[in-house]
């Protein structure tokens, strides 16, 4: 069992939570994930790690409330334990010591997953310049922490409530068309975001990396759910990935791949179970 000794609520969807798991501290490096289990009747889900403390023994993990069991992860509280929790799993991000500049691109929760890959940038000593996109305002998430470990963080915003508006790729474009030079661009958020930007990159011929969460099973590369397609091969994000070259992927197929389950997913948040008249995620 999992101590969780922490738990922050970010906005309304997003929860960040520090949980007792020194083995896994020990040995996490930026980019890489975990599986929880909340119960012996939950599904394993992959959750990219946020952070660690080695010295407290500590993972922290930021997830988004959009199904049963991250409703379930999210109804525990301070004090309470998860069943399983796995890893480190997935390759850890590659810093290359050559690099002196970097752009890493956010979009929505997935800046909780661009954080600790600047945070590694910069501890590196690497220049790192920071975009973080939202819809708007009110769903803004660690800001303080991202300003933290970049020389230069621009906040974007879709509708204008904060920072500047427009898309992501909008300022990556400015920053590139204004002479910014950069030894590689990182992006990670949703899929179309993170297609746009390999596009935004490529007539530039700066090296993107994308950071993939497809469907995932076993976290080994046994099951096969987890396959993208990249530069014409099957990969598997869980042991190629999570990190992939952005201009390799076919961000088509994955996004349909990711789809697949959308209706099950809706209609398994609407189930109500004849032996206790509940719902699973209630």
């Amino acid at each position: 069992m999992y101590k969780i000794v922490q738990k922050r609520r970010l906005n309304d969807s997003v929860t960040l939570m520090k949980v007792q798991a020194p083995h896994i501290a020990k040995k996490a490096k930026a980019g890489q994930f975990i599986i929880f289990r909340v119960d012996e009747q939950g599904e394993r889900v992959p959750l990219t790690i946020a952070d660690y403390d080695r010295g407290e023994g500590t993972v922290t993990i930021i997830f988004q409330i959009v199904g049963a069991s991250t409703r379930l992860l999210d109804n525990l509280e301070e004090g309470d334990s998860i069943l399983d929790f796995v890893g480190p799993l997935g390759v850890p991000t590659h810093i290359d010591p050559q690099a002196k500049r970097v752009c890493v691109i956010g979009g929505g929760v997935g800046n909780a997953i661009a954080y600790p890959q600047a945070k590694a940038l910069h501890n590196a000593g690497i220049q790192v310049d920071m975009i973080a996109g939202f819809r708007s305002k009110d769903i803004v998430i660690l800001e303080d922490e991202m300003n933290a470990v970049s020389d230069n963080l621009y906040m974007m915003t879709d509708d204008g409530t904060y920072g500047e508006k427009g898309l992501v790729t909008n300022k990556l474009k400015e920053l590139l068309d204004a002479g910014n030079k950069y030894d590689e661009v990182i992006a990670i958020g949703p899929i179309i975001m993170m297609k746009f930007v390999a596009a935004t990159t490529k007539p530039y011929g700066v090296k993107t990396l994308v950071s993939l969460n497809p469907i995932m099973v076993d976290g080994t590369g046994m099951c096969g759910g987890c396959r993208v397609k990249v530069g014409g091969q099957m990969k598997f994000a869980c042991v190629d990935g999570p990190d992939f070259d952005g201009h390799q992927v076919d961000f088509d197929e994955l996004m349909k791949r990711n789809a697949f389950y959308k209706e099950r997913e809706a209609q398994d948040r609407e189930h109500v179970c004849r032996l206790t008249g509940g719902k699973r995620n209630a």
